[in-house]
């Protein structure tokens, strides 16, 4: 398919579908699968950690296979769609993941069916995860590159950094209220079906960014090839986009798996008694117009006056942001302080995805995803939840008895604090990023002089 600055309708509607219901997913997995395994299952901090560790790895697992196998058979539609259908299926999964349910399934008591039924949805989780890398991480993110071009990625970045936004606010408020309305299974059956449902529409509107030709290519060759030295050496731009990504994911992980547990048990956010007036859902709408608009916007002056100059104060917006959240004890003042971490949050993720897409070789971009994955996903996932579990567990200021009169402790403000810590040092490799992106500027100036 041939490359075109400007993206056509349904190419839009497919992205704009495809990653809105892939956000909300993921939303659900990184928030509401941990509130439900803390607070239905009867999890702790050091569980949720874990899970969050297995589903990263599995995740760049998945990534790195299946994006190579994608480019190997020259198709992403497939991957994307079926994969989509399949992640529904296994969303539904969890509506009968229950502890009642495992202790007589397997005969166990109270105490066994615990760990039995944390295990499973651990489990449960890394298959989920498998089947939403597969479509979404691997065969989404790598036709996403395949279709843009360096003048229209950070706009389409900005178009896809306000999902995530736009999905978790939908997730709270919808799934918060459908979880303590109806409970838990029935949100996971609604869930899975709108994501089956995306797959099956895409059957029939997505065109492939590739022709179907295979690669002689070895399977095994292309799967390594982005950990060669020389590759290394050869995409330095690449791998310092994947190190500043990597600092910045590293940082959102060590409070976002404990936002939702924090915002609830500790600030006091009752999602169950939420009122929803129609002042509310219009000024919830116009906030959400305006962090959309701000994005595409801000994407596309980074596509029309280069990255360079967006890159500190996007860091400084989000250390600042996540300083002020720490000090913040009411949900209002909370509210203020995250709008403006979430601006930072936003425009470091609009910045550097549109980097790394820019830096990625163009005959490699479904290999490349796995690549993406180790530094965006894997790396963090482990080394930031372990770090806001240990903060939990040593400045905890409250604790909480859930349904099974277990006391674990609740997430503290200082998860704020320690995520700051990290964030400010994306800044160091960011100076060399920084390097790169003038000098790429310099040799298109000269290049258009000539």
């Amino acid at each position: 398919m041939g490359k075109s600055v400007k993206l056509g309708k349904l190419t839009m509607l497919n992205i704009l579908l495809f990653g809105f219901m892939g956000q909300v997913a993921w939303a659900v997995e990184n928030n509401y699968f941990n509130t439900f395994l803390f607070n239905e299952i009867g999890g702790n901090s050091q569980d949720i950690s874990r899970m969050v560790a297995a589903s990263s790895v599995a995740a760049v697992l998945t990534t790195l296979l299946m994006g190579t196998l994608s480019d190997k058979v020259g198709k992403r539609k497939i991957f994307i769609s079926g994969g989509y259908i399949l992640w529904g299926i296994t969303v539904m999964a969890f509506a009968l993941i229950s502890r009642e349910n495992v202790g007589r399934l397997l005969g166990m008591d109270a105490v066994a069916a615990l760990s039995a039924t944390v295990s499973i949805v651990i489990i449960m989780d890394c298959v989920m995860t498998f089947m939403g890398s597969t479509s979404n991480d691997a065969a989404f993110n790598a036709w996403i590159t395949d279709i843009t071009v360096d003048e229209n990625r950070a706009r389409t970045e900005g178009v896809l950094a306000t999902l995530p936004v736009l999905a978790l606010v939908i997730v709270t408020v919808a799934f918060g209220v459908c979880a303590t309305q109806f409970g838990y299974p029935a949100c996971f059956l609604g869930l899975g079906i709108l994501v089956s449902v995306c797959g099956l529409i895409g059957m029939f509107t997505i065109k492939d960014s590739l022709n179907g030709e295979k690669k002689d290519t070895k399977f095994t060759e292309a799967l390594i090839y982005g950990f060669r030295p020389q590759v290394v050496r050869e995409n330095r731009g690449l791998y310092l986009s994947l190190l500043s990504f990597c600092i910045y994911s590293i940082a959102v992980q060590v409070f976002f798996p404990y936002l939702f547990i924090y915002v609830q048990h500790q600030i006091g956010l009752d999602l169950g008694s939420l009122n929803i007036t129609p002042v509310f859902a219009i000024v919830a709408v116009l906030v959400v117009g305006g962090v959309i608009a701000g994005a595409v916007i801000m994407g596309d002056r980074m596509d029309k006056k280069g990255r360079a100059r967006y890159a500190i104060p996007s860091v400084l917006f989000l250390v600042v942001g996540l300083i002020a959240v720490y000090f913040a004890k009411t949900l209002a003042v909370f509210g203020v302080c995250a709008i403006v971490f979430i601006a930072g949050y936003g425009l470091i993720s609009i910045l550097l995805s549109a980097a790394i897409r820019d830096f990625t070789p163009e005959d490699k971009a479904g290999s490349f995803q796995g690549i993406r994955m180790i530094f965006g996903v894997m790396i963090p996932m482990i080394i930031g939840p372990a770090i806001g579990s240990a903060v939990t567990e040593q400045f905890a200021l409250k604790t909480y008895t859930n349904d099974y009169g277990e006391v674990v402790n609740v997430p503290p403000p200082h998860i704020f604090l320690a995520a700051a810590v990290v964030a400010i040092m994306i800044i160091i490799p960011l100076v060399f990023l920084i390097k790169e992106w003038k000098r790429i500027e310099s040799e298109k100036a000269n290049a258009e002089n000539k």
